[in-house]
């Protein structure tokens, strides 16, 4: 499963855990984007996952207010 991730934080994010996740192909790395084995991840990390994907592409008033209804 591909998901938007910060770029400069993803080398690390797969260092830590790299059973759990991959850098993206060659031409994808210009990309904010990490590669996880769905086998490897919890329902709940990766709704985690990609719900802190979404908040990095959506308009800061949309994440504001989802996090208001969220309680976060």
């Amino acid at each position: 499963m591909g998901f938007g991730f910060p770029k400069e934080e993803r080398e690390a994010l797969v260092a830590a855990e790299p059973d759990k996740f991959l850098m993206p192909r060659e031409s994808d790395l210009r990309f904010n984007w990490v590669v996880a084995r769905m086998t490897a991840l919890e329902v709940a990390e990766m709704r985690e996952l990609v719900l802190e994907a979404w908040r990095m592409c959506v308009p800061k008033k949309v994440r504001l207010e989802q996090e208001l209804t969220a309680g976060r």
